[in-house]
């Protein structure tokens, strides 16, 4: 899914997963500062009040964080981010 931006050694995650927890991040505080403003009766939408005089470049974001959401929910299918299914430890004793 992320070709080649997979590195050895990266801990088991993928520069596509992190920039995707990042987006997804930056999303979840976003729209927590939506519902706070809207007690406030304020507009709080940080990415609406940095880039509202670009729209598309806006749309672009919320498209970008919508895509990571999606990235966390199905995962990465790279080998860095496959996680092994280890065998079960067995009791010797039994």
């Amino acid at each position: 899914m992320c070709g080649n931006c997979c590195k050895e050694g990266s801990k088991g995650k993928c520069v596509g997963m992190m920039i995707a927890k990042i987006l997804v991040i930056i999303g979840g505080i976003n729209w927590g500062l939506v519902g706070i403003g809207m007690l406030y009766k304020a507009d709080w939408n940080v990415v609406h009040l940095i880039l509202g005089s670009i729209s598309w470049l806006e749309a672009i974001i919320y498209l970008l964080v919508g895509v990571s959401a999606v990235m966390m929910i199905f995962g990465c299918k790279c080998k860095n981010c496959k996680v092994e299914k280890e065998e079960p430890v067995t009791n010797p004793m039994q």
